[in-house]
């Protein structure tokens, strides 16, 4: 976690230095939405940047991010921290918050761990086509409904999130403009999803889209899976798929996600200009 408490700290006495505190930019507000789709309220953090009055009518870009009641504020840190330095553009992040997380963030219904035993916890697993469903039908019209949106649209998850992000690549590939799998569980349901992946990437039209994958230093199934899914980008059909693998050997599962989420924003962006015309 050391990551983690030196950004803070940097971040904050950046911030008292340099004007306007940026904890002060960092909201949480928290929506509660009926989800027909899967007949259950939703409970989803939204944070939108406190824009300057010269920029309070641009449409910004928005990030869903899963795994929301994890993963929402230090985004959000990394968000409002390189905007404020014109590195990225300022952006809405959604976080969506788990009910039951097996079951949304996994594609097929699978009782295997990944060690290959048997785990009852998995139950619940395979409604992955629901959840879609969900974001694509009513939670997406919601946002774009109570809040300025450009098209840009990023899709961010890690482990079964990541697993999530990788799935919506292929079998709905043009739902997102950019997606973030940190450490995907490529294992699950015998490795469903890579050999998803195997059959249909190098058939997508992939252009001007970019995906960002990485692992931690977990060897075995979730490095040895990612590195065959990263070798699947040396099809010709893929060339225009703007793509980046990081390896993190210093970081376990859990720490993996402070890296990795700037690095990913940085590789997104890394050609944005700000724009000083407006």
């Amino acid at each position: 976690m050391k990551h983690f408490i030196v950004f803070f700290i940097f971040l904050s006495s950046q911030a008292t230095a340099q004007g306007p505190k940026l904890y002060n930019r960092i909201a949480n507000d928290v929506h509660l939405i009926h989800s027909r789709v899967l007949n259950q309220d939703r409970q989803i953090y939204i944070n939108v940047p406190k824009l300057d009055s010269a920029d309070i009518n641009k449409a910004l870009p928005v990030l869903y991010l899963l795994d929301g009641e994890n993963h929402f504020h230090i985004l959000s840190a990394y968000i409002e921290y390189l905007r404020h330095w014109q590195i990225i553009p300022p952006m809405i992040v959604v976080g969506i918050v788990n009910v039951d997380r097996v079951k949304d963030l996994t594609p097929t219904n699978s009782l295997i761990n990944f060690d290959g035993n048997v785990d009852s916890k998995y139950k619940t697993s395979g409604g992955n086509e629901q959840f879609l469903n969900f974001i694509q039908q009513e939670l997406m019209p919601y946002i774009e409904t109570n809040y300025k949106t450009s098209p840009f649209k990023i899709f961010a998850g890690h482990s079964f999130g990541g697993l999530t992000t990788i799935n919506c690549v292929l079998m709905r590939p043009d739902m997102f403009d950019a997606y973030i799998a940190i450490s995907p569980s490529l294992w699950f349901g015998n490795k469903y999803v890579l050999r998803l992946a195997e059959r249909k990437l190098p058939k997508l039209s992939m252009r001007n889209k970019k995906i960002f994958y990485s692992v931690g230093n977990e060897d075995g199934a979730f490095r040895d899976d990612l590195l065959k899914f990263d070798k699947l980008f040396n099809h010709d059909s893929l060339k225009t798929f703007v793509h980046q693998y990081k390896h993190y050997p210093f970081e376990d599962h859990m720490t993996e996600p402070i890296p990795a989420y700037y690095d990913a924003l940085r590789f997104i962006y890394k050609d944005w200009k700000h724009d000083t015309t407006k």
